[in-house]
Order: structure tokens, then C-alpha cells, then sequence
């Protein structure tokens, strides 16, 4: 008789294959259906019976896998030029904790947190060590990390209109289409202008805002004076934020990388958001670990050129995709 020996990933007399395990995972963690509707699927359409522990298990199979998959992403992320963040609420048990997310045009890692703030970003292990530009929304904990800043304008586009239109705000509807114009213009050149015609831009930057003044005013002093700042009101917030921070509002404008906005870190968020409308909350906060670690890994091989399917197979086969240049560190 000839023997052949089994595949290195069949240990056990009897077990669910390789296709089994990828679309468990790819239509928990890339489609986010519920355990039932993914039992009811492998039931009703392919005669195979899964129970909701067995799709924990691969779920769970695959986050242990992945522990050098996000020391890997994470040392990418540190050695990049430029890095977007953000973050969001979720609700883990009834508890609402907070997932982060630092990404750009090649990698993402996300990372749940029962805080927002630089508890957690430390924790996450990226920013502390990162010495490029920064691409956020203003939350001031971000300050601290990086070498340089630069503030989303989709976020003060929509303040602009805001204070446009609720609060009648004419400055505002005039710097809307000051920014506007700007962004179109660095497309037109191809990504960034030069340097005589951004300090054009400069001058009517600033000259508009000194506009601003007039028309919305800092608020009056107390006569008995208190602790703290005076209450602003938000369009007066906006204009000083804008004015305190011309630099990182218009960095855009000569530095090729930055882009006009924070939409990556967004983007790459969007679908937790979907995840918790689906879901309601995770069950606890390894369920979130699970999702963030594979979602991470799914959404930087789609990245690469990867699809998720494929990046799933290779992982449950004990590879990396090539775009990680790994060969001797097995996925298991």
C-alpha cells in the first residue's frame, strides 16, 4: 500500500476543512452576519451544521494567528511619513468603551479601549513611537505624538456650514469657499502648489478671518473675574481654532502627502459602525479584540491588492501574503 501523509493542518480523525473555516470567518468578520444567519447559511445551503461555539472557535483560531500579523502592522505604521487617526464609541457588554484606529493608504490597526484618551493611545503601542505628520480631527490628546499636524477640512467645512447657516455667520460661508477653492486648486496642480501662490493663499486666509473679527467677536470679560476661559459661542470657537491653527489647517496646500481631509481614518471606521447597527454591542471585550485584530488584517491585504477571501485561505494554511515580505514566521 502507499501512504501519503495528511496535510500538516488536519491533526484530528475528523474535522471541518479549510473552506469550511474561511467562509465562517470571511462572513462573520468581513460580511458581520450573526452567528445565527451564518448557521442557518451553512445549515440550509450546503448541508453542513455549525453551532455558534464552532464559529467562535474559528473566529478565535484566526485572532490567535494574527498576534505577529499586528506586531508586524504595527512597526509599518510607526516607520510611515504620515499616519491618520480617529476613533469612535462602541458598546461592549452594555459598557460604552471606545475603538481607535491609526491607518494610511497601506495599513490599518484598530484597537478597543475602555478610554479615549492617551491611556489608550499608549496602550495601542503606535503613536508614542511615531515621528511623521499626523492627519486628525482636533482631538487634543493627539498633540502630543508626532513631529507635525494636520487638521481634517471636511470637519470644518461642516462647522463652516453650521455656523453659516444656524448662526447666520457670513465669515463662514466666505472661508468655506476660501477652502474649497484651495483644495481645488492643489488637485489642479497635481498635489501641491508653489510656494508664491500659497502665500497668496495665506493673505486672503488670514485677511478673512481678521474679517471675522468684526463680525463675531470675542465674548466680553466679567467684570469679576473667574477661573477659566469665558464661554465662546461655536462659531467663535471655530474661527479661533482656524486662526491658532493656520498651519495645520493649511498643510495640505505644500506638502504633497497630506491630503485635504481625514476621510481615510473615516472610511476605515465606517464599517465598526455598521458592525454595532447590526450587532447592537459586542459581548464582551475579547469579542471585540477578535474583530478588531482581523479586521485590521483584512482591510490592510484589501489594501495590497488581497481580497479577503484569499487573505483568510492563506492565513488558515499557515502563510502570509507576500506583500509582508515574511517567510520564515508561519501563521500559527
Amino acid at each position: 500500500r502507499y501512504v501519503a501523509p495528511f496535510p500538516k493542518e488536519v491533526a484530528r480523525p475528523v474535522q471541518y476543512g479549510l473552506g469550511v473555516k474561511v467562509q465562517a470567518v470571511y462572513l462573520s468578520q468581513y460580511q458581520l452576519l450573526p452567528y445565527q444567519r451564518i448557521e442557518d447559511h451553512f445549515a440550509e445551503q450546503l448541508g453542513i451544521p455549525l453551532s455558534a461555539g464552532t464559529l467562535h472557535l474559528f473566529n478565535r483560531k484566526a485572532f490567535e494567528r494574527l498576534e505577529f500579523f499586528e506586531v508586524w502592522v504595527k512597526e509599518q505604521l510607526r516607520r510611515s511619513t504620515l499616519l491618520h487617526c480617529d476613533e469612535t464609541g462602541i458598546n461592549v457588554g452594555g459598557v460604552r468603551q471606545w475603538l481607535h484606529t491609526v491607518s494610511n493608504a497601506n495599513f490599518t490597526c484598530f484597537y478597543p479601549h475602555a478610554k479615549r484618551g492617551g491611556e489608550a493611545i499608549d496602550a495601542m503601542g503606535i503613536l508614542p513611537r511615531f515621528r511623521g505628520i499626523l492627519c486628525h480631527d482636533h482631538w487634543k490628546q493627539y498633540f502630543i505624538y508626532g513631529l507635525a499636524h494636520a487638521l481634517c477640512n471636511a470637519h470644518h467645512l461642516r462647522e463652516l456650514e453650521r455656523a453659516a447657516e444656524q448662526d447666520q455667520q457670513q465669515w463662514a460661508k466666505a472661508m468655506m469657499e476660501l477652502l474649497k477653492e484651495i483644495h481645488r486648486a492643489v488637485q489642479d496642480a497635481g498635489g501641491c502648489l508653489k510656494s508664491t501662490e500659497a502665500q497668496l493663499y495665506r493673505k486672503r486666509y488670514r485677511e478673512l478671518l481678521a474679517e471675522a473679527e468684526q463680525e463675531c467677536p470675542p465674548p466680553e470679560e466679567p467684570k469679576e473675574k473667574k477661573k477659566g476661559k469665558t464661554a465662546r459661542s461655536k462659531a467663535r470657537n471655530l474661527l479661533e481654532r482656524l486662526r491658532d491653527f493656520e498651519d495645520e489647517t493649511l498643510r495640505f496646500m505644500e506638502d504633497e502627502q497630506v491630503p485635504f481631509s481625514n476621510n481615510q481614518a473615516e472610511n476605515d471606521l465606517r464599517m465598526t459602525k455598521v458592525q454595532q447597527k447590526i450587532s447592537g454591542c459586542f459581548r464582551s471585550l475579547e469579542g471585540a479584540r477578535i474583530f478588531c485584530r482581523i479586521r485590521g488584517y483584512l482591510s490592510t491585504c484589501r489594501k495590497q491588492g488581497v481580497s479577503a477571501s484569499e487573505a483568510l485561505r492563506l492565513l488558515f494554511q499557515g502563510q502570509w501574503p507576500e506583500f509582508m515580505n515574511v517567510k520564515e514566521q508561519r501563521a500559527e
